[in-house]
């Protein structure tokens, strides 16, 4: 085995597995407080990539310095879709909850295609090229940037959900929706603000992938596919186990290169997914099965 290969392909894996880990985050934290499953996660990323995008192209801001931006931006589209329509299916059952959120990531899409047609756009952004060496390996710095706003914001909202008065209100209703309705907790607003957190991580996951990876309107699937594997892997729920769960995945494909080709990475997220549900199908941090 080539040592020096492999180190470069660890180091990947592990930048690439932040952005994997707050993609999953806002799905997780989705799950944990309304136990619904947000089937529009990786549309919404896609329109936060549009959105660093159109900013980038109109006023030449970099996507880094426009990632408030775009997370405020999907924030509110959070904040009107769970209080226009997933307030009103929290007590469905779950196959008639799966439909509107599906139904919400296709109209999203197709916003997408409507605004900025079907054709792959790869913006260049001042340090899309930069890297610097570590030994023998080389590390790109937009990766390594991505990387770091990604855990940076991913602490930050682990710190808002525990000291914040609001974060203790958004745990209160996630732990009991009728004991906190019962002490005066106004429970649909406190879903609404959570669901709109849980959309803002996307919104600065999709920023901080747009200077490595081409976007198009057809990309949002894939994302949220990567999502549930991350957050099924770290366990439903858990924050902390959708950042771990992200940094595997990252380092389990990229290290996987060394013995399959590029194109089979999918084959190993399922077969990883495959054996975390067969070992352990609460995942590695979550409760009892």
């Amino acid at each position: 085995m080539n040592l020096a290969l492999a180190l470069q392909l660890l180091i990947q894996g592990i930048l690439l597995g932040g952005i994997y880990g707050l993609t999953a985050v806002g799905l997780s934290l989705i799950f944990g407080v309304m136990g619904v499953i947000n089937f529009a996660h990786g549309q919404m990323m896609v329109i936060g990539m549009y959105i660093s995008y159109w900013i980038l192209v109109l006023v030449g801001l970099d996507p880094y310095l426009s990632l408030p931006l775009a997370a405020g931006a999907i924030f509110i589209l959070g904040y009107v879709i769970q209080s226009t329509v997933v307030n009103r299916i929290l007590d469905f059952p779950e196959a008639m909850q799966v439909l509107p959120l599906v139904a919400m990531g296709l109209i999203l899409e197709n916003l997408a295609l409507l605004f900025w047609g079907p054709d792959h756009r790869s913006p260049s952004t001042a340090l899309g090229l930069a890297t610097f060496t570590l030994g023998t390996a080389t590390v790109d710095v937009s990766r390594l940037i991505a990387f770091s706003l990604a855990i940076a914001f991913t602490v930050a909202l682990f710190l808002f959900l525990k000291k914040s008065a609001i974060g203790k209100r958004i745990r209160a209703a996630a732990d009991n929706r009728l004991g906190a309705q019962l002490v005066g907790i106004k429970v649909n607003r406190i879903n609404n603000i959570a669901f709109g957190l849980g959309a803002a991580t996307t919104g600065a996951a999709g920023a901080l992938l747009l200077p490595l990876m081409p976007v198009s309107p057809h990309l949002g699937h894939d994302f949220t596919t990567t999502a549930f594997v991350v957050v099924i892997l770290g366990g439903m729920g858990n924050l902390l186990g959708a950042l771990v769960g992200g940094l595997i995945l990252g380092v389990t494909e990229s290290l996987a290169t060394l013995l399959l080709p590029a194109t089979l990475k999918q084959v190993v997220s399922f077969g990883l997914l495959v054996v975390i549900m067969l070992i352990r199908p609460q995942g590695l941090f979550g409760g009892r099965r």
